[in-house]
């Protein structure tokens, strides 16, 4: 796995690749603006030049976007709403100039309307904003959560639905929050809890889909839908989590940010991504699933139908 962090663009966007450097990372992921504003000015030409230079220089395997926090897509017809749409428009078309793969944006949260309304709203803003840069190549990723409120995503099924309920899938993949697998009651602390997430994303979606991982531990318990970031190794996640998910070599080409606290020297940074290079190597596991393993790449989703069982785990029939 290719290991990096979340870096900072005080002083400016190239500042990030800077930081990424210092801290020995292969991968980088950035706010693209103001991750508390909805909107920002356009970048300056001065400011693309040093970004392409210091891109160049720092010889980053991947370097991907996040988006911002105020963006809600799963909220009801309302000014929020529009604003949520436009700033992800936005931060899609400063991803282009950045010339970003991919940004990773939070589904949002229902806010009472519940789970179904909820993501059909996701699945109808998200077709806005792919109408609306449709010349861009820049990839939607959905991130799972902890399940915290109202918000969705913290089943790996949600992300599925809105796989299933857009019309324009391509533009869309996933990066997966081990804190936030973890705070939804996904245990993958034991291999039985990882194989539980390959087999659920397999069989939706295709393994093929996952193009990031955050790599954080948690100080929140087992399935309490709290999203609270932890040090490697330090959390209840503990190092053979990540033991499992690092070594395993069907991911060894895939980034893998921190999103864990931080001082100014970036110390904590290096020391983690020390911890997580240590589990290369001992005992990754080999799935029964495999990436792009299944038909048509995991995007044959056109005859998939959802259906609830007793346990409100949801499967496909044909």
């Amino acid at each position: 796995m290719l290991f990096g962090a979340h870096c900072s663009t005080a002083g400016g966007v190239a500042s990030a690749l800077e930081r990424a450097v210092r801290i020995g990372a292969d991968c980088c992921q950035l706010f693209v603006k103001n991750n508390m504003q909805w909107f920002a000015r356009p970048f300056r030409e001065e400011e693309l030049k040093v970004w392409r230079e210091m891109r160049q220089k720092a010889g980053l395997a991947c370097v991907f976007g996040h988006a911002g926090y105020l963006i809600n897509l799963a909220a009801p017809p309302s000014s929020n709403r529009d604003k949520s749409v436009r700033s992800l428009v936005e931060e899609i078309r400063r991803a282009a100039q950045l010339e970003l793969p991919f940004l990773v944006v939070h589904p949002g949260a229902h806010l009472g309307a519940g789970v179904e309304a909820g993501l059909r709203r996701v699945s109808e803003a998200i077709e806005e904003v792919v109408a609306a840069t449709r010349a861009l190549g820049v990839r939607i990723a959905l991130e799972n959560t902890a399940g915290q409120g109202t918000c969705l995503g913290g089943e790996l099924w949600h992300l599925a639905e809105v796989y299933q309920q857009v019309g324009c899938a391509d533009r869309l993949a996933i990066c997966l929050d081990t804190a936030h697998l973890w705070g939804a009651g996904y245990d993958i602390r034991v291999p039985a809890g990882w194989d539980r997430v390959w087999e659920e994303l397999e069989r939706w979606v295709g393994l093929d889909q996952v193009v990031a991982f955050h790599l954080n531990d948690s100080k929140a318990a087992l399935g309490s839908r709290r999203d609270r970031h932890e040090h490697i190794g330090r959390g209840r996640l503990g190092r053979e989590a990540f033991r499992l998910l690092v070594s395993d070599p069907q991911f060894e080409r895939l980034p893998g940010c921190l999103e864990t606290p931080k001082s100014e020297d970036l110390h904590e940074d290096r020391e983690n991504l020390a911890v997580l290079r240590s589990l290369c190597g001992t005992g990754g596991r080999r799935r029964v699933a495999k990436r792009g393993a299944r038909a048509g790449g995991g995007r044959d989703r056109a005859k998939a139908k959802w259906r609830r069982e007793g346990d409100s785990n949801p499967r496909y029939g044909f």
